[in-house]
């Protein structure tokens, strides 16, 4: 009788060519990468404050009657936001810098690069420092805008975009996995180091609702005055580092002179073809510094700060590295008194966190969650890490709520947010996710940026917080979250009585309250989510991955 051989029995020849195969992927890997600056790379500041532009004109009035104030105004809808960042790109007359974790050249990313080779056309310096392309290698329109003379593209703790072969590309998974895994998260826009523009955003089509993909709601904050200079600051100290790699030494494509001037073209043509956005009054009527100057464009002025991590987060394992957006961030929420809102659509209360939200519900402090439902989010394996501390959330008395995923065509969401602006984030009807970070405290404090309340925020990406003092705008913001709350928004997740012989920390214990076609609906498991999500955070619940999510 044969018997039944293993596969490495059967197969010698095969797993000993793989471990050749292996062995050379390794070997070619353990090159170390040569530091940023071995490359040559120009090097630029933001500029003085004190330089004369129209935009630091326009904000000289508002700046003496408001002497160490910034001003801010909340971007609520993707439309705005991105008409906002046209109409700032196009009243720069020195300097726009950009950092994203995603740039995407789809139709509201070629807006942007657009407006910012319009820009360079001008005589503006453009510096844009992107993380790693989102592990894409450059496509034409970047090759474009990196080919001009006033515009600098850098690619941030490269991997996809680096010069490499397959072996070298595969074997970086297992030798430097671990600097990989760390990637800067930094959302901000800055021009001529007065005006600014920074929160969730990233700049694609789902964020500002121009696609037809998934539809993320979120939040930005348009910011004039001092805090941009601290911004710029971290821009500087992000774009000289070691981890910033010019685009040129990295792009795998070449593309001849022909060839970008007809990308360029494309650019324009694009342009024009948007003529919805391109056309409306922010973007080609009164210059942004006119409409601040005029204060058409009105803002509360308040005091403010910024928490940022250093590329120092990504480049060193310090295991003593305190992390400024994530410590203070924790600190401020448990000195909470009456109300503390947090918006996170990626929301894993790991660590004492729990413990944290319970201290401010015994204070009297009323403690609001919105996250994504599983039916909602873009990322399964997070959600999986939140689902193993809801039940010990609701018995502190927290307040959970989950974003519903809500359908509707981007048409159709563009045409609600313009005819109801005062929906915000959360008001128009399409196939969303959430996607904004946003802090309340005790309608005094609002926090808004690039950081949610998980582990990888903390320990891994690089992050930034703007924190601002001020009961107005924290109002503005507790209005919006009420709006979300709303159970034709959100489900309300709250504790079932539990049977006898169920265990208490169960789905089986919750119940999601839901309002449809005007009346309220209980489920009694994951909403709106089909076999395949469910299955997969069933998955990642039982893995220990929750120091990635």
């Amino acid at each position: 009788m044969e018997l039944d051989l293993l596969p490495f029995q059967r197969y010698p020849l095969f797993l000993a060519r793989m471990s050749v195969l292996l062995c050379a992927v390794l070997l070619a890997a353990c090159a170390t990468r040569p530091p940023a600056s071995h490359f040559v790379r120009t090097t630029s500041q933001a500029i003085a404050t004190s330089e004369v532009t129209d935009l630091g004109q326009a904000l000289a009035t508002d700046e003496t009657a408001h002497p160490d104030l910034s001003g801010f105004k909340l971007l609520r809808t993707g439309n705005e936001a991105l008409q906002t960042r046209l109409a700032l790109a196009a009243s720069a007359t020195k300097t726009l810098d950009l950092q994203y974790y995603s740039v995407t050249e789809d139709n509201s990313g070629k807006l942007i690069l657009e407006a910012l080779l319009r820009a360079a056309d001008r005589g503006v310096r453009v510096r844009l420092l992107v993380d790693d392309l989102n592990y894409k290698d450059v496509d034409l329109s970047l090759a474009a805008l990196d080919a001009h003379p006033n515009i600098e593209v850098r690619i941030f703790n490269p991997f996809s975009t680096r010069n490499q072969n397959i072996f070298e590309s595969f074997g970086n998974l297992f030798t430097e996995l671990d600097t990989l895994d760390k990637r800067m998260h930094n959302k901000a826009m800055i021009a001529d180091n007065q005006v600014m523009i920074v929160g969730g955003r990233n700049l694609s089509d789902e964020y500002f609702g121009t696609g037809d993909a998934l539809s993320f709601r979120d939040l930005d904050v348009l910011v004039a005055g001092p805090l941009t200079a601290h911004v710029s600051s971290s821009f500087d100290t992000f774009w000289s580092s070691d981890q910033s790699y010019p685009l040129r030494t990295l792009s795998k494509q070449k593309f001849e002179a022909g060839k970008l001037a007809g990308a360029r073209e494309e650019l324009h043509k694009h342009w024009s073809e948007m003529s919805d956005i391109t056309d409306a009054p922010l973007v080609s009527g009164q210059p942004l510094s006119q409409l601040i100057a005029t204060h058409a464009l009105p803002m509360v002025w308040a005091p403010a700060q910024l928490w940022v991590d250093t590329p120092q987060k990504v480049a060193e394992n310090d295991p003593n590295y305190q992390s400024p957006p994530s410590v203070r961030l924790l600190k401020a929420a448990s000195q909470a008194q009456t109300e503390l809102l947090i918006v996170s659509p990626y929301f894993v209360p790991a660590g004492n966190d729990v413990q944290l939200l319970s201290a401010g519900v015994a204070r009297g402090a009323h403690v609001d969650v919105l996250t994504n439902s599983l039916a909602a989010t873009d990322a399964v394996a997070v959600h999986a890490g939140y689902v193993r501390y809801r039940v010990a959330m609701l018995q502190a008395g927290v307040n959970l709520y989950e974003f519903k995923a809500i359908h509707d065509t981007p048409r159709a969401k563009l045409e609600n947010e313009e005819k109801s602006q005062g929906n915000g984030i959360f008001g128009s009807q399409s196939r969303s996710s959430l996607h904004a970070k946003v802090y309340e405290i005790d309608r005094q404090l609002l926090i808004i940026g690039s950081m949610n309340l998980d582990p990888r925020s903390r320990n891994l990406n690089t992050e930034l917080l703007v924190v601002i003092h001020s009961p107005e705008l924290a109002t503005q913001a507790s209005e919006l979250f009420t709006r979300a709350l709303n159970p034709t928004q959100s489900y309300h997740v709250t504790l079932a009585p539990v049977p006898a012989g169920v265990n208490p920390m169960s789905s089986a214990s919750l119940v999601w309250i839901s309002q449809e076609d005007g009346k309220l609906v209980e489920y009694h498991h994951e909403p709106g989510a089909d076999l395949w999500r469910r299955l997969v955070a069933g998955i990642f619940f039982v893995l220990p991955v929750e120091n990635e999510l």
